[in-house]
């Protein structure tokens, strides 16, 4: 059987620092990190300081020539630019480095779309795919006009490459329109589903951050906290995009107080525009919630800087004025005291478990505030009402007297009023 040689990708990337920005360095290394993800060998880099890119090749034509050297010498095979490039960029470079040029989008596209499990985010990456593969469609097709020449055949040769792209483009519009048709199906569900939690007036707590800041780490650690069964759990991994999917989990506390606990897909700057707007129904999740549990990485140095892209996010798809918590996880890496809680700031090292007490108080406090305590009389002959509060509220103390049973419980000030008549203080 004659064996499929597997073609290791080697990448050289190409970064242009513009104006100075002081989160350059960061942004080359996640560059790294997200071409790892996909397994590609990264052999170095080339930058280049510009006060604006080129228009027609990104880089200024020296580096083209540098970037080439490097290509030759190191034998490499694949470029990778840390922006999106034009359609013409990408044609005009692929055509002088002679050999494959991508761009960060399309990179984070790729591990989008080897991350996605569910119809529903599988859907959402091919939506943005075919977005940003629409207006590049000439590039692929650049070919098609290198093949006429022969006896007077060009034009008709070029003619047929032509008609190939309009069939290409009207057939990608289409299946955008199919996916866009379906995505709105299922977004419509979701909307039942968040109506009837609201109408079951459920608190909902959404986790929110950086990709790789440790949210499904900590859903899980309060699951396993709160002694809720193990197939709850959610898939965690140290490696970007691991959860791609929202899981929502009912959270149990033990006197009773239950919300929802619903994680998102993490976020990394220069999230392409495309795929924002095709997971907008996903992070609709985090829109409609009571209290934002915002994930930091504490123990890297770029934090303040991965928590304005999260806020820049979350502002893009109008999530905004929503209590937050910020959650600075992996402490136990940093040089930080923990467990700490300052005001609505928290510092816990979640694979630790160390800080999750102070952690569930704090969100008690936020989204069970309308809780009040009194002290009812329950006459005998209503044992139903007795077991309803045992199932639904905290019963601090139960005394039987001649005319029923005094209790004192803590309960919804909503749910108060169908008692009101057993109320005595």
């Amino acid at each position: 059987m004659q064996e499929v040689e597997v073609i290791i990708e080697k990448a050289i990337l190409v970064g242009v620092n513009l104006q100075n920005d002081k989160n350059f360095d960061y942004s080359m290394e996640e560059l790294e990190n997200l071409a790892q993800a996909l397994d590609v060998e990264v052999i170095g880099s080339v930058i280049q300081n510009l006060e604006r890119v080129n228009p027609s090749h990104y880089v200024g034509t020296g580096k083209i020539e540098e970037i080439k050297r490097f290509l030759d010498e190191s034998q490499a095979n694949l470029v990778i630019f840390n922006d999106e490039l034009s359609p013409s960029q990408i044609r005009n470079l692929e055509r002088d480095l002679e050999c494959k040029v991508i761009d960060r989008t399309m990179l984070i596209l790729d591990i989008f779309d080897r991350r996605a499990k569910t119809k529903e985010a599988q859907m959402q990456v091919e939506l943005a795919q075919l977005q940003y593969m629409l207006p590049r469609l000439v590039g692929l097709h650049a070919s098609l006009s290198r093949q006429g020449g022969g006896t007077g055949g060009g034009f008709r040769n070029r003619g047929a490459g032509e008609t190939k792209l309009e069939l290409d483009r009207r057939k990608i519009e289409d299946q955008i329109a199919r996916l866009r048709r379906e995505l709105e199906g299922v977004k419509e569900q979701r909307e039942t589903q968040r109506k009837k939690r609201r109408k079951n007036e459920v608190p909902v707590v959404s986790l929110v951050g950086y990709t790789n800041a440790g949210k499904s780490t900590i859903m899980n650690r309060l699951l396993t906290k709160l002694g809720q069964e193990d197939n709850k759990q959610v898939f965690e991994k140290d490696m970007l995009f691991a959860t791609l999917d929202t899981s929502v989990r009912n959270i149990k506390l033990p006197d009773k107080k239950t919300f929802l606990l619903t994680d998102t897909v993490g976020f990394v700057s220069k999230l392409p525009h495309h795929l924002v707007k095709a997971f907008r129904s996903t992070l609709e999740e985090a829109r409609d919630a009571d209290l934002l549990l915002h994930v930091v990485d504490v123990s890297n140095e770029e934090h303040p800087f991965m928590m304005e892209v999260t806020n820049k996010t979350l502002a893009e798809v109008d999530i905004e004025d929503i209590p937050t918590i910020y959650i600075y996880n992996k402490s136990d890496l940093a040089d930080v005291n923990y467990p700490l809680v300052s005001g609505d700031n928290i510092w816990i090292s979640a694979h630790e478990g160390k800080g999750l007490d102070e952690l569930i108080e704090l969100i008690r406090q936020h989204i069970f505030s309308d809780y009040v305590e009194c002290e009812m009389l329950v006459p005998f002959d209503r044992g139903d009402i007795v077991s309803y509060l045992n199932s639904n509220a905290q019963i601090k103390e139960t005394d039987y007297e001649e005319q029923g049973t005094k209790l004192v419980v803590e309960l919804k000030e909503s749910e108060l009023k169908k008692f009101e008549q057993y109320v005595i203080n």
